[in-house]
């Protein structure tokens, strides 16, 4: 689901992570970034979520495994 959500909304989704100082950060940067390139930059913040999304979820299995 939030990989879905990452394609929508990226800094939502990094939120969602666990990483608000990421969230905020990438906010920041998204709004201008999508009103001044017509959103031709807007692959690279869902790739940016994706890989965190990812991150987050091995460090939860590496805590499991612990």
């Amino acid at each position: 689901m939030n990989y879905l959500l990452a394609i929508l909304l990226p800094p939502l989704s990094i939120l969602l992570t666990g990483r608000p100082i990421v969230a905020i950060l990438t906010f920041l940067i998204w709004i201008p970034a999508l009103v001044f390139s017509g959103g031709l930059t807007h692959p690279m913040f869902i790739i940016l979520a994706w890989i965190l999304i990812f991150q987050a979820r091995e460090d939860r299995r590496e805590r499991r495994a612990s």
